[in-house]
């Protein structure tokens, strides 16, 4: 049987969050949206086959009850800011196979995070892997091997960086898995995928088709 996998999911507090959708859904509070992309990507990826673990990094209290509510790990901020140094520190001392992963797929399904993670697994060993974003820029998840640091490049060009770097791009199409949302219109290119019933529910008389 194949080795389990550990999942690190950072996240901002809400007041920060997602502030590129803020207003995106009329009458939706704004920290009540981004509490439930979160909500759905964490229920995407604990019913992923595989999963053995989900770290979320956080200091916001509401995320970190909704993570214990799953069962998943909550780690505080490290003392370094940013994205990168969350991951870093959520993937320290774990000696499994490891993925980062963004806190903003709505819509994302185990069966395709599943199909990612087994890809991850068939490159030559001690390579890391990465899937983009829709547009092709952005990562929305990166794989490392036990043993191998996760060196995550997340940020503006994060695609291109993590390529520098040496990890290896996952190719097929997952569209679920690559539907990160930043702004109303990435929320409503989800929404026609299919939601996850947390998101859904709050965006249902807003967004259309």
């Amino acid at each position: 049987m194949s080795q389990p996998w550990t999942v690190v999911v950072p996240v901002k507090r809400l007041t920060a969050a997602k502030t590129r959708l803020r207003g995106g859904v009329p009458g939706v509070p704004h920290e009540k949206l981004t509490l439930a992309l979160i909500a759905d990507t964490l229920d995407a990826v604990r019913a992923c086959p595989g999963v053995a673990e989900i770290r979320v990094v956080t200091d916001d209290p509401q995320v970190s009850l909704l993570a214990r509510m799953i069962d998943a790990r909550v780690l505080p901020d490290p003392p370094t800011p940013g994205l990168n140094a969350a991951f870093r520190h959520g993937a320290a001392g774990v000696d499994r196979w490891v993925v980062a992963l963004t806190a903003d797929l709505p819509a994302l399904r185990p069966a395709e995070l599943a199909a990612a993670l087994a890809a991850a697994r068939t490159g030559p060993p001690r390579l890391r892997s990465f899937v983009s974003d829709c547009p092709g820029t952005g990562t929305v998840l990166l794989a490392a091997p036990p043993g191998v640091p996760l060196d995550p490049r997340f940020g503006p060009g994060s695609a291109a960086a993590h390529a520098r770097s040496g990890a290896r791009p996952l190719t097929a199409a997952w569209p679920s898995l690559r539907r990160d949302v930043d702004t109303a219109a990435d929320l409503a290119a989800a929404a026609r995928l299919g939601l996850g019933p947390r998101t859904a529910a709050l965006t249902a008389d807003c967004l259309t088709g």
